[in-house]
């Protein structure tokens, strides 16, 4: 028999903030979090100059043990803290029995480190590589540093597929505690600030270049939408077995119930609406629940012209319904490792209050996407039991998260 698989904690490092009432309290306002990045400016030939940044200060933990972290992984170590102290499991001896993993991930490593290496390469100067240099910039580096920190002896599962990763992170996590092969499972992902992350999108002319009025961008299905913002952050859910968090009185946000992740095997930028579908039946498969019981789906929503159109299509097409959606780039720009996660945790509160975000910046619907009720206004109040989250990524990446209330 499968084991039931339940989420016992959450949190998040976010340009809207880092506890549920303080993001809550931005996404009510109705305003995104983009500004001009004025130290970008150096760098020529670059279009866009926006992005979402996290007003971050690490909290004071104590040099030793965070010394082989860069930001990507003190923002992971805030988030799986928060989370981790959100569950009740700070200090448990749990966490080294070896039935405790952690499945996490991120599109690159922190740049200053990688920078380090360079800077050898180019200019045969090792000055700058010290004895965690390679610690801050490999790309497990979220992952192994978050398992020696809490001290964990379980598995642990790095997912590096760029914006699945950390949805990949969750629905691998819940694999591997539905099949018996761990009771607590560490599950998200981060992505840090870094003018290269824009530079990759600017080059396939997918960035926003609305510079002049960052509040007005990313706007996703809007027919003027013009591309991607990038943001940063990071995010953990606490996954556990049903019936160890119910013996250990263990405070329930939500189960996971479904899980899909397919590729695309044909492009490795260009979305498949056939395969993103698939991802979508593949959750609901996994799930055993009937697609009518779906109250909401938080979108991918990247703002890019082919990404909304194809997504739209595929959620409509295996949906069958014109069903309640939104998306939260609109608000953080694109987290990129970090998103899977930080929509999922965003979702599942968003169930639990009854209240779901609209898409901010929808001033005029594309009239080639496909008839889903856009979600517009000051929100809406929906009473649902079950939610749906995905996201794509390049390489063809597709997976889908199913959520429903315990």
């Amino acid at each position: 028999m499968k084991r039931r698989v339940v989420v016992t904690g959450g949190g998040v490092v976010s340009a809207l903030g880092t506890d549920w009432q303080a993001v809550s309290a931005k996404l009510r306002a109705g305003k995104n979090c983009v500004r001009y990045m004025d130290e970008w400016d150096i760098y020529e030939k670059m279009n866009t100059r926006l992005a979402a940044p996290v007003d971050f200060i690490m909290p004071g933990y104590p040099r030793k043990l965070i010394r082989g972290m860069g930001r990507i992984a003190r923002m992971a170590l805030v988030a799986t803290d928060n989370a981790v102290k959100d569950a009740g499991l700070s200090g448990s001896p749990e966490l080294g029995a070896g039935r405790c993993g952690i499945a996490y991930g991120s599109s690159m490593s922190s740049l200053d480190s990688m920078m380090d290496v360079y800077e050898m390469m180019v200019n045969k100067n090792m000055s700058k590589m010290t004895a965690t240099t390679y610690i801050r910039a490999m790309p497990q580096t979220c992952a192994a540093n978050l398992e020696v920190f809490f001290g964990l002896t379980g598995r642990l599962i790095t997912c590096n597929t760029a914006c699945t990763s950390s949805s990949m992170a969750i629905g691998f996590a819940f694999e591997t505690i539905k099949e018996g092969r761990q009771d607590i499972m560490f599950a998200g992902g981060a992505e840090e600030m870094s003018p290269v992350n824009a530079a990759i999108f600017d080059t396939l002319f997918a960035t926003s270049t609305k510079n002049d009025t960052p509040e007005l961008t990313p706007s996703a299905y809007d027919k003027n939408r013009d591309g991607i913002v990038v943001g940063e952050g990071a995010g953990t859910l606490i996954l556990e077995e049903y019936e160890h968090a119910i013996k250990r009185g263990a405070h329930i946000y939500a189960e996971v119930v479904g899980f899909g992740t397919n590729t695309d095997g044909n492009h490795i930028t260009q979305p498949n609406k056939e395969t993103m579908g698939g991802a979508i039946r593949l959750a609901l498969e996994s799930s055993g629940i009937n697609s009518a019981e779906i109250g909401y789906v938080n979108t991918h929503g990247t703002s890019t012209a082919a990404g909304d159109v194809v997504e739209s299509w595929a959620t409509y097409d295996v949906l069958g319904r014109s069903l309640p959606v939104s998306t939260l780039k609109n608000y953080i720009g694109h987290t990129l490792g970090a998103c899977g996660v930080i929509e999922a945790w965003i979702t599942i509160n968003m169930m639990r209050e009854g209240w779901f975000v609209p898409n901010i910046n929808l001033f005029q619907l594309d009239d080639k996407v496909a008839p889903l009720d856009y979600i517009t206004g000051g929100g809406r109040e929906i009473d649902t039991g079950c939610v749906m989250s995905n996201n794509f990524a390049f390489g063809g990446i597709n997976t889908s998260l199913i959520f429903k209330k315990v």
